[in-house]
């Protein structure tokens, strides 16, 4: 890693993971496989503050540790990319056992739960969804339509939808990578 960390893939450390590897990395992966709009790629890191102002937006309850969780929902990209969710399942379990370790190692490091607790995790998919339905419209080409069928038609409050939409567009990945690290320092020390 820049850091000069030395992640080991097979059983990863939480010692060996550093937010600013994490941050670095999402900004440089491109959601979509760079089929997006626009001069700069539209970033996991991107995605990833979408989803945590949405998790914000549905349960504004939430205390900083659930927001983290939602932040670094799709951490272990900076290292394995962004792949499809039916890439993954078609790769196996092996995938699927490899990810959870390298997620393990992220939420140990920055004091999240390693099991997340199943209204957490079904608050994050459904911003993950919501998230994926406003970039394949705003971004990716999608007809509502089509987008309402495959992630769902979401239902957002105005004030949730303009919310979300402040993070729709692509940016040079500094911006992006300070963005996330700024979120992170935002919720690491509350």
């Amino acid at each position: 890693m820049l850091s000069g960390r030395r992640l080991d893939l097979i059983n990863p450390s939480a010692l060996d993971v550093e937010i600013e590897d994490i941050a670095h990395g999402l900004a440089r992966v491109a959601r979509w496989n760079g089929q997006t709009t626009g001069d700069h790629a539209y970033s996991v890191a991107q995605h990833s503050l979408l989803v945590t102002d949405l998790a914000q937006a549905f349960a504004p309850d939430w205390d900083q540790t659930k927001l983290l969780a939602a932040l670094l929902h799709d951490a272990p990209e900076y290292v394995i990319g962004d792949m499809i969710s039916p890439f993954k399942t078609a790769l196996g379990v092996d995938y699927r056992d490899f990810e959870g370790r390298l997620e393990a190692a992220i939420h140990v490091r920055f004091g999240i739960p390693v099991e997340t607790p199943k209204h957490v995790e079904r608050t994050i998919k459904r911003a993950d969804r919501v998230s994926a339905y406003l970039e394949a419209i705003e971004l990716a080409g999608f007809e509502l339509d089509e987008a309402a069928k495959i992630f769902g038609r979401p239902r957002l409050t105005p004030a949730q939808s303009r919310a979300a939409r402040r993070w729709i567009r692509p940016m040079p990945a500094g911006e992006a990578q300070a963005a996330y690290l700024k979120r992170f320092a935002t919720l690491a020390t509350a």
